[in-house]
This record gives C-alpha cells, sequence and structure tokens, in this order.
C-alpha cells in the first residue's frame, strides 16, 4: 500500500483558497473534502445547517454559510456540532487514500496525524475585493461588508476551537499570498511543494 498524505488548507475570504485546494485535489488525484463535511456533520446530528440556530432564509442571505457553516445556535449545540465535525474529519483522514481537507479547524484536529500538511492561503485586500466583485458577483458595499465579517467570524471560530488565529504561522507548514501568482500559478506551485515535501518525507524514513 503506497503512503497516505493529508493537506489541510485555511483561508482568507476572497483569497481562491476553495477554488485551488479544490483544483490541487484534482491534479494530485486525491480525495477532496469541504462543504461535504458540514453535511454530513449535520446529518449525523439530524440537525439540518439550514436549521442550525432557527434562523430565518431572510435573515441568512446568500453568504450565510461562508460566514456560520455551522450555523449559530447555542454554545452547548455548537459544541456538540464541533465534536461531531472533528470525529468526521478524523475518520476521513484515516481513509487509505490521500486527501485535501478544507477550512473547519482541520489543521488543529489533525495536528498529531502522521503526513500531515498545513497550508494558509492568503491574499492583499484589494485583490480580495476584486474577487468579491468580479467572482462573488457582489456590489461594493456588500464586498467590503462580507470580508470584514467573514475574516472575523471564521478568526472566532478558529480561536475558539483550536485556541489560535487561523494564521498563526507556528501552525503552518506553508503560508502563500495567491494574488502573485493567480489561481493556476498558486494551484502548480502548491503542487510542487507537495510532492517535494513527500519526497523528503520518504528520505527521511530510509
Amino acid at each position: 500500500m503506497s503512503e497516505k498524505y493529508i493537506v489541510t488548507v485555511t483561508r482568507q475570504f476572497g483569497s481562491q483558497g476553495r477554488p485551488i485546494a479544490k483544483k490541487l485535489a484534482e491534479r494530485l488525484g486525491w480525495d477532496y473534502y469541504d462543504r461535504d463535511i458540514v453535511d454530513m456533520t449535520a446529518k449525523k446530528l439530524n440537525m439540518p445547517v439550514s436549521e442550525v440556530g432557527d434562523l430565518e432564509e431572510a435573515v441568512q442571505g446568500r453568504f450565510f454559510g461562508m460566514k456560520y457553516p455551522l450555523g449559530m445556535g447555542t454554545s452547548d449545540i455548537q459544541d456538540k456540532i464541533f465534536e461531531q465535525q472533528a470525529k468526521i474529519i478524523k475518520d476521513l483522514a484515516s481513509k487509505n487514500k490521500s486527501c485535501i481537507i478544507v477550512g473547519r479547524c482541520s489543521d488543529y484536529i489533525l495536528r498529531e496525524f502522521p503526513n500531515c500538511l498545513h497550508i494558509y492561503i492568503y491574499a492583499p485586500y484589494e485583490k480580495r475585493y476584486e474577487v468579491c466583485l468580479n467572482d462573488f458577483h457582489m456590489q461594493p458595499n456588500e464586498a467590503k461588508k462580507m470580508m470584514l465579517e467573514v475574516d472575523k467570524a471564521r478568526e472566532r471560530y478558529h480561536k475558539q476551537y483550536a485556541g489560535y488565529l487561523p494564521a498563526d504561522i507556528r501552525y503552518k507548514g506553508m503560508m502563500v499570498d495567491s494574488s502573485i501568482l493567480g489561481q493556476e500559478g498558486t494551484v502548480e506551485v502548491l503542487e510542487q511543494y507537495i510532492k517535494s515535501w513527500k519526497a523528503h518525507k520518504n528520505d527521511n524514513k530510509l
């Protein structure tokens, strides 16, 4: 059986971290896990994501899931959801195939797993703002508001459960500004980096 590897990807809103991670998984031929983790968690707990927190659709808005991927329930419910989500992430990482897992404190949850690399993708404010306008088709004021709110929500969630901010360099194997080479270029760089990382780990086992 070939060696298995795991890459977690944490990212800033508008940095194109999600499509970069997905394309990277395709290039490597690895499994890819993202929003399906939330769906699996909700199913296990018999709590549809759309109903967690019992918020009306008008309040949630079209980008609600980016700000609150597991809803806005009480702290007890949030803790229960996180515990189930952590179990699912560990189960996925324990499979025999290499994979990429996006967000949801996966870097912290898998901190003790072998052959696990943690990547953080970011970009300057101006570049992320352009992505919001051009890719997400947001209005200018909506884009500025979402950038602020989503980043704050992700930082708060990560700090609460991991104990550190998602961009903390102490817990990352690589941090990359996706605006320098663009989406495709960043995928290529990360692909080569991961291949070199795998080769290095294999050399150290000899």
